[in-house]
C-alpha cells in the first residue's frame, strides 16, 4: 500500500529512517480468490468479536438492574451502567498500544489473531457472573473487570483489522476492502441487535432478567472461540513480509517514532475518530435505551428499529468504500457527513413518532452513519508501513477512549436537561467530520488511485 509522509497543514515531517512505502507495494492488480478470501475471514472474525464487545449495552438495562442495588434511584444506576461500558473505552489505549507494538514488530497475522481470543474468555466470564443479589458489591466490579479486558482486546482489533485488510487488497481496491471489513465489524453490532431482539422476542422481561440475559454472553465466547480458528488461515500481509526480507521492520519502540514524526497526523486520524465515535456510540448504541428510557418506545421496537438502522449502516460503509475507490475520500466525507447533519436532525426531532417513522427515520440516519468508512480509508494511509499499526493503534483508540467512552455518560447527564442531547451531538461531530474532509490527507485517497492507475 502506497504511503506518502504528507500531513495535514503541509508541515513536512522528519527524515524518514524506512523505505519510502512506495518500493514495498506489489504491481497493480485486480482482486483475485485469495483476497476475496482475507476479506470474507476478515469480516467474519471481525463481525463475531465486536459483537463480542457490543453486546453489553444492548443489555444494559437490565444489567443495570441486576448489578447495582435496587433502591439506587434510576438515572443514578444508568450512569453507573454506562461507566462501566466507557470503562472499556478507557482501555482501549493499553491494548491498543501494546498489541500495535508487537503487530509492528512481530508480524499483523500473529496480534490480529490474538486479540479475539482476549475477547472471547471475558465475554464467556461476564455470561456466568453472579449477580449483586448474591455476591453484592463484588458483582459490579468483576463486570467492570471483564469490561476492561474486553477493551484492551478490541484496542488491538480494530486498528490491526484495517491495517490487516489494507495491506492485502490491491491499490485500486483499497477503499472496497477497507469498506467491506467496516461493514463486517458493523455487522457485529447487527448480530448484536438481532440476538437482543430474539431474546425480548421469545422470553418475557421477567425471564430476561432471571436468565435470558445470560444466553447472548454465552454465545459470544463460543463464537469467539470460531472466529480463533478461523484466522488460522489468514496469511501475514505482504508489506509486513516485505519490511521483513528487507530488515527495515521497526528498530526502536514504533509508537515513539509515531510521537516524534507524526503528530500531525495522529492529531488529524484522532479529530477523524472523535466523529466516528459520535456516530457509532450515539446513533447506533445509545440510542435504543434512550428510546426507551426518555420516549417509552417498548424495548423489542426499539431493538426492532435499531437493527434496520445497524443494516443500513452496514449498507452504508460498503457504499463508502466502493464510492471513495471512485469519486475519493473527501466527496465520499462531505455528502456522509453532511448527510447524517441532516438526518439526525430529522430521526430526534420526529420522536416517539409512529412505528413506521421510526423505523423510516433510523433507517436514513444509519446508512449516512456508514460514512465511518472513511475514518479507516484515511488512517491507515496516514502512517508508513514500518509504524503503521501503532500509528493507527494510538490516535485511533487514544481519541475512541475518551470521546467514546465519556460520550454515555455526557448523555446522560445531558438528558436531564435537553431531550434533543443526542441530535446536538451527533450535529456538531458531523460538522467537524465535515471541514476535517477539507484537510490533505481526506483527498489522498482519490490521489493514491490516480497515482496507482497510472503506473
Amino acid at each position: 500500500m502506497t504511503s506518502k509522509t504528507t500531513i495535514p497543514g503541509g508541515a513536512q515531517p522528519a527524515p524518514a529512517r524506512f523505505p519510502p512505502t512506495e518500493s514495498i507495494q506489489s504491481a497493480p492488480r485486480t482482486l483475485g480468490s485469495s483476497d476475496y478470501k482475507t476479506l470474507a475471514l476478515s469480516a467474519l472474525g471481525g463481525t463475531l468479536e465486536f459483537y463480542d464487545f457490543v453486546i453489553y449495552v444492548f443489555f444494559a438495562t437490565v444489567l443495570g438492574a441486576l448489578f447495582f442495588p435496587v433502591d439506587m434511584p434510576d438515572w443514578l444506576r444508568q450512569l453507573q451502567t454506562f461507566g462501566i461500558f466507557a470503562a472499556g473505552y478507557l482501555a482501549r489505549p493499553v491494548g491498543g498500544i501494546v498489541i500495535a507494538h508487537f503487530g509492528d514488530v512481530l508480524g499483523r497475522k500473529r496480534m490480529f489473531t490474538l486479540s479475539i481470543f482476549l475477547m472471547a474468555a471475558p465475554t464467556l466470564v461476564i455470561g456466568l457472573l453472579p449477580t449483586y443479589a448474591s455476591i453484592g458489591v463484588a458483582a459490579p466490579l468483576l463486570l467492570l473487570a471483564m469490561r476492561v479486558l474486553q477493551g484492551a482486546a478490541i484496542g488491538g482489533e480494530m486498528p490491526g483489522a484495517w491495517v490487516f485488510v489494507g495491506e492485502h487488497v490491491p491499490e485500486k481496491r483499497y477503499g472496497f476492502g477497507i469498506g467491506m471489513l467496516t461493514s463486517g465489524i458493523t455487522g457485529g453490532i447487527l448480530l448484536g441487535s438481532l440476538v437482543a431482539v430474539a431474546i425480548n422476542r421469545h422470553y418475557s422481561s421477567e425471564q430476561v432478567s432471571d436468565f435470558a440475559w445470560r444466553i447472548p454472553f454465552v454465545l459470544g465466547g463460543v463464537f469467539g472461540l470460531v472466529s480463533v480458528y478461523l484466522r488460522r488461515f489468514l496469511h501475514e500481509t505482504p508489506v509486513f513480509k516485505e519490511l521483513a526480507g528487507r530488515k527495515t521492520v521497526a528498530r526502536e519502540l514504533p509508537l515513539r517514532t509515531v510521537l516524534r514524526e507524526h503528530r500531525l497526523a495522529c492529531v488529524y486520524v484522532a479529530l477523524l475518530t472523535w466523529v466516528l465515535s459520535a456516530a457509532i456510540v450515539v446513533v447506533v448504541l445509545y440510542t435504543p435505551t434512550y428510546l426507551q428510557k426518555v420516549h417509552h418506545i417498548p424495548a423489542a421496537l426499539a431493538l426492532e428499529a435499531n437493527a434496520l438502522a445497524t443494516l443500513t449502516l452496514t449498507l452504508g460503509c460498503m457504499l463508502a468504500g466502493w464510492a471513495s475507490d471512485r469519486v475519493g475520500s473527501r466527496t465520499v466525507m462531505l455528502v456522509g457527513w453532511g448527510g447524517l447533519f441532516a438526518t439526525a436532525y430529522m430521526f430526534y426531532s420526529g420522536l416517539p413518532g409512529t412505528p413506521a417513522t421510526l423505523f423510516w427515520h433510523y433507517g436514513l440516519v444509519g446508512l449516512f452513519v456508514g460514512t465511518i468508512a472513511t475514518v479507516p480509508i484515511a488512517g491507515v494511509r496516514a502512517f508508513p508501513a514500518p509504524v503503521r499499526f501503532s500509528g493507527l493503534s494510538f490516535a485511533y483508540n487514544m481519541s475512541y477512549a475518551v470521546f467514546g467512552g465519556l460520550t454515555p455518560v455526557i448523555l446522560t447527564l445531558w438528558l436531564q436537561h435537553d431531550p434533543m442531547a443526542p441530535a446536538h451531538y451527533v450535529a456538531v461531530l458531523a460538522g467537524l467530520g465535515f471541514v476535517l474532509a477539507f484537510l490533505p490527507l481526506a483527498a489522498r485517497g482519490h490521489a493514491m488511485r490516480d497515482g496507482a492507475a497510472k503506473a
